[in-house]
């Protein structure tokens, strides 16, 4: 593989997604690639500050300023883990990406979605996942599965999980080619097999 491959994992709190992208990892380099895992927000250095600050932040935060937060740490993000990375040819499973932004901040918050893509954009400079997976979930299963301790966009109401999870879909079904859905109502294992049979298929081209 000449070129790294930059794939994301999606979906609302309680999806599963995070156990996804371990079990793909450890996939990937059963079959010998490099894999960087990394997460947003809070990948290594200053991202894990912003981390704290977007989870854990016990005022109230504006909308767009939680926005920018989540973007400045993309930022960061792209420049100085992810870019580097897949130009060196490995593969970068990224926990979270600019999807979240626009299912959260957009659908969820109700935040202007063109104006939204468009930050991303400049956040990125333009890098695109070559494929994202997005593990839908219904919200009542998804609530459960979070538990009782939660931060503090896990602590938001049903509705919002709600229109955050449609949002997902619509991405889905807008980008077609970049964004495959997962039921992740079934078991980690189903899952796991289900996500496996898409990635492969990439693999292979």
């Amino acid at each position: 593989m000449k070129k790294g491959l930059f794939i994301t994992f999606e979906g609302a709190d309680g999806c599963g997604k995070t156990t996804q992208s371990k079990l793909v990892q450890k996939y990937l380099e059963e079959k010998g690639y490099t894999v960087i895992w990394t997460r947003e927000p809070g990948s290594a250095g200053l991202g894990q500050k912003i981390r704290e600050l977007l989870l854990h932040y016990e005022g109230d935060v504006a909308p767009m300023c939680e926005a920018f937060l989540f973007l400045a740490d993309r930022a960061q993000h792209i420049e100085h883990i992810i870019k580097p990375a897949v130009k060196e040819g490995k593969i970068v499973i990224c926990d979270r990406h600019t999807d979240s932004t626009i299912a959260y901040q957009g659908y969820g918050r109700g935040e202007d979605i063109p104006q939204l893509k468009s930050l991303n954009n400049l956040a990125t400079g333009g890098l695109k996942p070559d494929l994202t997976f997005v593990f839908d979930v219904s919200t009542e299963v998804a609530q459960k599965r979070v538990g009782s301790e939660k931060d503090r966009m896990e602590a938001e109401g049903i509705e919002f999980h709600k229109k955050v999870r449609n949002g997902y879909l619509e991405i889905a079904r807008q980008e077609p080619d970049r964004v495959k859905v997962i039921n992740a109502d079934n078991d980690i294992e189903t899952v796991f097999e289900d996500t496996k049979k898409i990635l492969d298929t990439i693999l292979n081209k």
